[in-house]
């Protein structure tokens, strides 16, 4: 099989940069290795609506994002903060009216993260995108590049003129295997990368009734306590379900061998802070990110305490000249890790795929 670029990553990056590509009537093929595209952006049906169990956010100053949603028409809208703000100690005492609304001033989509996603999917040619396909490895060593997949257990050759990896870099140093091999300061330099959100958890509670509105309650909660340390109101643009939704701030090896404890203690939690009502929700649904491999490695368990310093780093930048492209919101200087930062690294990778291009084999 042969294509001008093989991106692999079906997360927004990957999905922008492809449409970027056919908007410029580029030759490409997009490789996804979960059996849906969307990467970190996952936004689920829960009792009738949908909800984000990834980012959820964009911010003013964020251009992009706000040109993607009015492109697609896509309602925008702020979330919601209106009411008091609730705080728990270390000890489970709760107190109405403590701290602010820190979400206050984002900008959320209707129909989540995911209207994006199915967006972007759906103005692409489907024949161009291939699902439950894994990246293995790549040979660089002649004018083109070959790369080896794995495709529900069958092997899949690609050649292409160049490739896109629009994936975490350290999903990259511990999957991806490359002829010439990378040196070990490139190497180590994939691994020190954090994979942003791929430590966290998110807890998700679905209601009927917005009882925490009812009694002139934001959703907005921080707890020294947990299992969730931060809360806010997850609910749609309009009309319900409703809903509350938490970071988790429990470690995640321990979250991962009690699952359903956390399930079990976030409701009590809910009900601690918010009231009786919440003790019976619709949906109570855990999204661990760091248990998902096409995601998180071990290494990413230990959670980010502030925003990395994001960027393609310096001896990475050289192997384009050999076809070979980092693509990632990681690697997007100005807003690498949030939603802007994979469009402006797709639109970043698109200008210098441009230019390789004129180049002839």
């Amino acid at each position: 099989m042969q294509t001008d670029i093989l991106i692999i990553g079906g997360g927004l990056s990957g999905l922008a940069l492809a449409d970027h590509l056919a908007g410029q009537s580029k030759d490409f093929l997009l490789v996804e290795a979960q059996s849906r595209l969307g990467g970190r952006i996952l936004t689920k049906e829960l009792s009738g609506g949908r909800f984000d169990l990834g980012p959820a956010w964009f911010w003013f100053g964020q251009p992009r994002m706000a040109a993607l949603a009015q492109r697609f028409q896509i309602p925008v809208f702020e979330q919601f903060s209106t009411g008091d703000l609730m705080f728990q100690d270390q000890s489970g005492v709760v107190q109405r009216g403590r701290g602010f609304a820190s979400m206050e001033g984002s900008y959320r989509l209707a129909g989540g993260i995911g209207s994006l996603i199915d967006a972007l999917a759906g103005v692409l040619d489907p024949s161009k995108m291939l699902t439950s396909t894994r990246l293995i490895s790549v040979d660089h060593s002649a004018c083109n590049i070959m790369a080896k997949l794995d495709q529900n257990g069958i092997p899949l050759t690609i050649q292409a003129r160049q490739i896109v990896l629009a994936i975490p870099p350290r999903v990259i140093a511990e999957t991806v295997s490359f002829e010439p091999a990378l040196d070990a300061t490139q190497l180590q330099t994939l691994k020190a990368v954090p994979t942003w959100m791929a430590g966290q958890a998110k807890i998700i509670a679905v209601y009927d009734n917005p009882h925490w509105r009812n009694a002139g309650l934001s959703g907005d909660a921080m707890s020294q306590l947990g299992p969730m340390v931060e809360i806010h109101d997850a609910s749609p643009m309009t009309g319900g379900p409703y809903a509350l939704f938490g970071f988790v701030g429990v470690p995640a090896d321990v979250r991962i061998a009690h699952r359903d404890e956390m399930l079990h203690l976030a409701k009590a939690q809910l009900t601690a802070i918010f009231g009786a009502e919440m003790a019976t929700p619709k949906d109570l649904v855990l999204q661990d990110w760091a248990t998902a491999p096409e995601i998180a490695h071990p290494r990413d368990r230990q959670p980010v305490r502030q925003h990395p310093t994001y960027g393609l780093p310096p001896n990475l930048r050289g192997l384009s000249a050999r076809g070979l492209h980092f693509g990632s919101t990681e690697t997007a200087p100005e807003f690498g890790g949030f939603l802007e930062g994979a469009l402006e690294a797709a639109e970043r990778v698109a200008d210098r795929i441009a230019i390789a291009l004129t180049v002839p084999n």
